[in-house]
């Protein structure tokens, strides 16, 4: 019995879920995993529309569904499951939360009772390398459970919907609608407005007939895998994990550690922070979706060899309370643009993070304000077809630069480099962003890439580490280079247009469709240059 198989047993029903979750990361890995036309086109018009937005996708759907319903549009969210969070936290940093309060879905009361910890500081370090100490950043665990519970409270007493346990099968776009079906796993579950106790819905409802659907159905979303044709994922970050009690007492975290050199061809890395009901711990490691790379079940198994020497603490003192597994595949054809009228992809679905990042919550509340405003006036002015909602996943070069990042702390499985290259590489940039200060460095560790600041720490990695980056060519390749060159230079342009013209939009009068395209162009520069993001300082 396999290390993992001892440790899994303690926890029932968790060895049959990594499994699960292997078989699925077999497929992507194998690209066996089937294409199923779940979205199709008819040309005649519904007969009639009963909702203004549905939304596929419940445990971060209801944000976006909350903020709507609050905007006074008809809305209904669709759970395959029971809509209840996980129990383990959402790690997040602060100034990201205030955007609950901005849209006023929740009060600040509220949100201090969703904070379940906090700790500081945190640490970054590379395995002989730099070691450094940062504060206030994705040091806030936020407990699923109570958020989850108070936007579905507001969402049902806004007027807002939400349908439990039913699991999407499809969707047929129609002129002036789209017509949603779903299959019911027992009953649909339907949880009614206290303002509209008369509606009488049944319970065996199996289609909702809606102006637009918003897909928020995450990474393995089957409209997404559909719109982006099969293709494999570009990269992937690979997960494990566990939430144990039997750790020293430890109020610091780990934002990204490493102690170890290249092995297996991956480089690994680290993350931990105190939880409500003991210590996190993850390894986490980039890769692409070869069929040789390691499945979740090799990498649990070098998570559990190597936590001792991490974390200085026997296994055998541990007690596991949950066990942590995933792998989150990344596009460079991110965020993907709507493929059909009507059909619109939110957070994970549409890919908007950067392949450096896990996605999910943290990337939802990032973009919740800047989509809520623009789904609000495609509603509003009824402008839902294709080429009318895909500025509101627009082309943003501050993530598509990261892709350089994410293939610099790869290895490809036919590729030989140095076993220390990719520690010494991120010592090396770590150490001159601690050099030019929080205002480079806090915004990068929140998945945040600005000009000045990339094109600071460049020079002075060039200037200082020049080996290093003559390293990186062969490691890249000159077409990765070549192409990360293009960001770069629209990342500046995004950047100065930003500075420019957004006094200019601010301030000025057109008609409402005027209005609607000028807005998301401006949405695309601020946060395609990464002017969203705010010091706490300055707020």
């Amino acid at each position: 019995m396999s290390l993992t198989e001892q440790i899994l047993a303690q926890l029932p029903g968790t060895l049959a879920q990594l499994q699960n979750a292997d078989r699925l990361w077999s497929q992507y890995r194998s690209g066996t995993l089937p294409v199923t036309p779940v979205v199709t086109s008819a040309e005649q018009p519904l007969e009639s529309v009963e909702w203004d937005v549905v939304i596929c996708g419940g445990t971060l759907g209801i944000l976006m569904g909350a903020a709507l319903v609050q905007r006074g549009w008809r809305v209904a969210v669709l759970e395959r499951g029971i809509l209840r969070g996980r129990d383990q936290e959402w790690n997040i940093s602060r100034q990201e939360l205030q955007v609950l309060l901005t849209l006023e879905l929740l009060t600040p009361e509220e949100l201090e009772t969703a904070i379940a910890t906090q700790y500081n500081p945190a640490r970054l370090s590379f395995h002989k390398g730099i070691e450094l100490w940062v504060e206030d950043v994705l040091n806030i665990g936020v407990d699923p459970v109570y958020l989850l519970e108070r936007l579905k409270a507001k969402f049902l007493a806004a007027g807002g919907q939400l349908f439990e346990q039913v699991v999407f099968e499809g969707a047929i776009v129609h002129s002036n609608g789209v017509n949603v079906q779903v299959n019911s796993l027992v009953n649909s579950s339907q949880h009614e407005s206290v303002n509209n106790s008369n509606t009488n819905l049944s319970s065996t409802l199996t289609t909702f007939k809606t102006r637009l659907l918003l897909d928020a159905m995450g990474h393995f979303s089957p409209i997404s895998r559909q719109a982006r044709q099969g293709h494999k994922p570009d990269a992937v970050c690979l997960v494990v994990g566990s939430c144990a009690t039997g750790y020293s007492q430890n109020d610091t975290g780990d934002l990204f550690a490493s102690f170890t050199p290249i092995q297996n061809q991956c480089q690994y890395f680290w993350e931990a922070f105190p939880a409500r009901d003991g210590r996190t711990t993850y390894l986490f490691t980039y890769l692409d979706a070869h069929p040789d790379r390691p499945s979740l079940a090799d990498l649990f198994e070098d998570y559990l060899r190597l936590l001792p020497d991490y974390q200085q603490v026997d296994l055998a003192q541990l007690t596991f309370k949950r066990a942590l597994f995933g792998f989150f595949p990344c596009y460079r054809q991110s965020p993907l643009k709507p493929a059909w009228n009507r059909i619109l992809p939110i957070g994970d679905s549409s890919g908007s993070q950067s392949p450096l990042s896990f996605g999910g919550f943290g990337s939802m509340m990032r973009h919740l304000q800047r989509l809520t405003d623009g789904i609000h006036e495609a509603l509003e002015q009824d402008l839902l077809y294709r080429t009318a909602i895909a500025p509101l996943q627009p082309y943003q070069p501050n993530l598509a630069v990261t892709w350089l990042f994410q293939r610099s702390m790869s290895v490809g499985m036919n590729q030989t480099i140095a076993p220390d290259q990719i520690n010494q590489l991120l010592s090396s940039v770590f150490q001159e962003m601690e050099g030019l200060g929080d205002r480079v460095l806090k915004p990068f560790l929140q998945d945040v890439v600005q000009f000045p600041a990339l094109f600071q720490t460049l020079l002075k990695v060039s200037l200082h580490h020049p080996a290093l980056v003559a390293q990186i060519i062969p490691q890249v390749g000159l077409l990765t280079l070549l192409d990360w060159m293009r960001h770069y230079v629209n990342l500046g342009i995004y950047a100065g247009l930003y500075r420019f013209v957004s006094q200019q939009v601010q301030h000025s009068e057109r008609a409402p469709s005027q209005q609607y395209a000028r807005h998301r162009w401006l949405d695309a520069l601020k946060y395609g240059s990464g002017n969203d993001w705010h010091s706490q300082d300055s707020q």
